[in-house]
């Protein structure tokens, strides 16, 4: 069974929180004495700051001082449907808000218990259930990391074709519930492409299931409600995926193109000419000099495709012809290889983090049409920003229509020693980072996020990227969990608990 990883372990022997704990009434050993009779759980510390965080690079800053954002009360991991639902009523009895977690491999916050109470803890439903090899459905329990689910799908001669960054050290359960995407997803998809079908537990403890066939038309549909909604709908404890049989022929190429918007126009010639390699990365000119072999003014483009042979050979001439029409020259296929190989290390982040520096990664998406003016008004705005040190960008995941450009953004405090005035330094400047970063991207064209989700760092933006259409998630969230139990504090939603940080 895979294990997930820690980000930066913490810089001391004792873990407090950052936030203020919240006032919550309950009888605390009358919800242990509860919650022990159904499942495993957990009070001790460690375990506690573990569930208590992501991989979110402020609480990796934050951990560098022994400090979490918040702390739960308790860390509970059932086994199975019946104990989820079991410890869900348990929680509603005592009006405890019950925060979801699994790999923690989320950058945005999600895993964060704004307010105490519960952690919830799926890792433990661990498992392939069954596999149709026919139709090409495997169903499969929530907690499972990706290895796991590959090594049981790759005995069956499938493969899912969902290999995010977060592969080795994230859950399936975790790719639905924050609508991940793999990097082989414009040949294969996001996961909302792949699932057919979804058990959860609601907030009241009830249990449905949706989906289960290949296409319906009975009503809008249930199973996508759940899909991206970061634990504050329900929970997600069993998924029904679609499944490749696994392809035969694997090609290679790679391009330098003069600038970074010729690379953009011959992506988007391909795509609209339905060439849909599983991989298809454009990197600038700072990046692929960085780790693409670059010239510092040349931007690289690497191709990637599995299939048929007449199918990938096809493809692969479709995106030669419009690279060279766009002015590119081909390289070695060995820049692919490099990228396959280094394509999830995140040591480099941590690195930096651990010397002080201001760093994130911010992914939006955007039509082809305003995919430029994303790229210029994002890099323009951020640099702006007293502290601001670097912005670079690739375009990591494209479709028909646009595309999702990938941004790392880079600054500087006056001292980047690790104490607590440092550290309040650190926070203002991500934040004015990120507020220039996301607004610019929001007002050029862009959408909020592709794939890393909203979690806590970016429910402050959700009524301004998605207008009133957002009031129409508040009346799910209001309908679904009238108490406001699951994951209260995220995805902008207005909550009675109390205040929300960076809200």
């Amino acid at each position: 069974m895979t294990k997930p990883t820690a980000p930066i372990e913490f810089g001391g022997d004792t873990v407090r929180p950052r936030w203020v704990s919240p006032n919550i009434t309950h009888n605390g050993d009358v919800l242990l004495r509860e919650l022990t009779a159904i499942c495993p759980t957990s009070t001790h510390i460690s375990d506690l700051a573990e569930h208590a965080r992501d991989w979110w690079p402020l609480a990796m800053r934050w951990a560098l001082q022994s400090q979490v954002p918040q702390l739960p009360l308790v860390v509970v991991s059932p086994r199975n449907t019946d104990e989820v639902q079991r410890v869900m009523s348990v929680c509603a009895t005592h009006d405890m808000p019950v925060t979801v977690t699994a790999g923690r491999s989320g950058v945005s916050g999600a895993s964060v218990p704004v307010f105490g109470g519960v952690v919830l803890n799926i890792n433990e439903l661990q498992g392939v259930v069954s596999v149709d090899r026919h139709s090409g459905v495997i169903e499969v329990l929530a907690g499972t990391f990706g290895p796991d689910l590959e090594r049981e799908a790759t005995k069956s001669g499938l493969t899912v074709g969902h290999f995010p960054q977060s592969f080795d050290i994230s859950t399936v359960g975790g790719w639905v519930a924050c609508l991940g995407a793999g990097q082989f997803s414009t040949r294969y998809g996001k996961i909302s492409d792949m699932v057919v079908g979804l058990e959860v537990v609601l907030a009241d403890g009830s249990v449905i299931r949706t989906g289960g066939a290949p296409a319906a038309a009975h009503g809008p549909n249930v199973t996508a409600m759940f899909i991206g909604s970061e634990g504050t709908l329900g929970i997600i404890t069993r998924v029904w995926l679609r499944a490749h049989d696994i392809a035969p022929v694997r090609r290679k190429a790679a391009y330098f193109f003069p600038t970074f918007t010729a690379g953009m126009l011959a992506m988007r010639g391909a795509l609209r000419a339905d060439a849909t390699p599983a991989v298809l990365r454009l990197y600038d000119a700072v990046e692929s000099q960085r780790s693409h072999g670059g010239d510092g003014t040349n931007s690289t483009l690497i191709v990637l495709d599995d299939g048929e042979q007449e199918i990938v050979d096809a493809t692969l001439a479709v995106v030669d012809r419009y690279a060279l029409a766009h002015g590119a020259t081909r390289t070695t296929e060995e820049r692919v290889d490099h990228w396959l190989a280094h394509r999830n290390d995140t040591s480099g982040l941590q690195a930096l983090t651990k010397k002080g520096f201001v760093i994130d990664t911010m992914e939006v998406a955007a039509p082809w049409s305003q995919m430029a003016a994303v790229y210029s008004g994002v890099c323009d705005t951020v640099m702006a920003v007293n502290g601001a040190r670097g912005v670079s960008a690739h375009v990591s995941h494209s479709y028909l229509d646009g595309a999702c450009i990938y941004f790392t953004l880079v600054g500087t405090t006056s001292s980047r020693e690790i104490n607590e005035a440092s550290t309040d330094e650190h926070q203002a400047l991500y934040l004015a980072i990120w507020n220039a970063g996301q607004r610019a991207a929001l007002a050029a064209g862009g959408n909020l996020s592709h794939h890393h989700g909203v979690g806590l760092n970016r429910g402050r933006f959700m009524r301004e990227a998605m207008g009133e259409a957002f009031e129409v998630l508040v009346a799910m969230k209001r309908t679904l969990d009238p108490h406001d139990l699951l994951n209260p504090g995220k995805l902008g939603f207005p909550t009675q608990r109390g205040p929300v940080p960076f809200a």
